[in-house]
């Protein structure tokens, strides 16, 4: 069976899960080539994208009606504390708010070492699927 993540940006990128609960999700992506900016650091839009899917599968496995609502994103912000060449990402979300209709998560990315790259919120909004 196929995957969900599967032809997604999520495959594209190497996103990798590692922990998935109600309360806290973590998800790890390699820096190298394929998440690059032209400078050969980690892309802010790499960063993004892994954070807002860390809250959006945090929502999603909050959501009570699961095959009536899906979670989307809504805004998210960003913002990039240190550059990063090689290695390896983690992201972990934590609810701010986990709402019927809208849900706000706190997603710090960190390195290896622990230190901050990232620290970003993402607001989810829930919505009936069509």
């Amino acid at each position: 069976m196929k995957s969900r993540s599967q032809d997604t940006a999520i495959h594209a990128l190497g996103i990798d899960f590692v922990e998935l609960s109600a309360d806290r999700v973590v998800m790890s992506m390699a820096v190298g080539p394929s998440t690059h900016q032209p400078a050969g650091i980690l892309h802010g839009g790499a960063s993004v994208l892994l954070a807002e899917t860390a809250a959006s599968i945090a929502s999603e496995i909050n959501i009570a009606e699961k095959n009536k609502y899906a979670a989307v994103g809504l805004e998210i912000n960003a913002n990039h504390l240190r550059s990063k060449r090689d290695g390896m990402v983690t992201a972990t979300a934590t609810p701010i708010h986990i709402g019927r209709r809208t849900m706000v998560w706190d997603i710090r990315i960190t390195d290896e070492s622990d230190q901050l790259i990232c620290i970003s919120r993402c607001t989810v909004a829930i919505v009936e699927k069509r």
